[in-house]
């Protein structure tokens, strides 16, 4: 790439976003755009600082980086987006991918790990440490049926389990009303739910209520 890469580092402990500026402003190809603490505060401020790579971690307070991932590619669909975790599970790591990832790391990795995972995903490909890519070797872990919704879905089914209509559920979302009304049937569909009330079961038995 012709210019810096800029990167946003969304990440909730402050520690580590500070070491991980100072690692990027060594590298004269990368270059420290922002940081956030949530997925929520990189929304906010994904126009203001126009990063390449968005560097994220999966669980944080708020939406996390799952559904963060999902709706920082809808904000801005050329935006490339590196999982930085602590978790190195198989299902994680498909969970990631489905959610928009392009790239999945450890955040024991080193140094030079990382900039190579940033450089590949900004030039445009997919990366994963072999060791993790050993993991998705593995049969996946049977999931429940909420397991099966997208990122965007969960959520739609955890406002509606909150009460939410789906006109405030659109302000929320930030989306039309007629495209809550798609996520819904989808989601009913999927879960083989008849009633709001058995999504809301769904909702409550897979923990959607405790998010935050």
């Amino acid at each position: 790439m012709s210019h810096a890469v800029r990167v946003l580092v969304v990440d909730d402990h402050s520690v580590l976003r500070t070491g991980l500026r100072l690692m990027l402003e060594q590298q004269p190809d990368l270059a420290f755009v922002g940081e956030a603490p949530t997925a929520e505060d990189a929304l906010r401020g994904i126009d203001r600082t126009a990063p390449d790579v968005v560097m994220l971690d999966i669980q944080m307070p708020g939406m996390g980086g799952l559904e963060g991932a999902a709706r920082l590619k809808e904000r801005r669909p050329g935006v490339r987006i590196l999982v930085l975790s602590m978790h190195d599970e198989a299902d994680d790591i498909r969970r990631a991918f489905a959610a928009g990832a392009d790239g999945y790391l450890v955040k024991t990795a080193a140094d030079e790990e990382l900039v190579r995972a940033l450089r590949a995903v900004a030039a445009g490909e997919r990366y994963l440490h072999p060791s993790l890519g050993a993991k998705l070797a593995q049969p996946a872990t049977p999931s429940g049926p909420v397991d099966d919704l997208s990122p965007r879905e969960r959520e739609v089914l955890r406002l509606l389990a909150l009460g939410y209509t789906n006109q405030e559920i659109a302000r929320e979302l930030v989306v039309s009303v007629r495209t809550v009304e798609s996520h819904r049937a989808h989601v009913m569909s999927k879960l083989r739910a008849e009633s709001r009330a058995a999504m809301v079961r769904h909702a409550l038995d897979a923990g959607l209520l405790d998010q935050r």
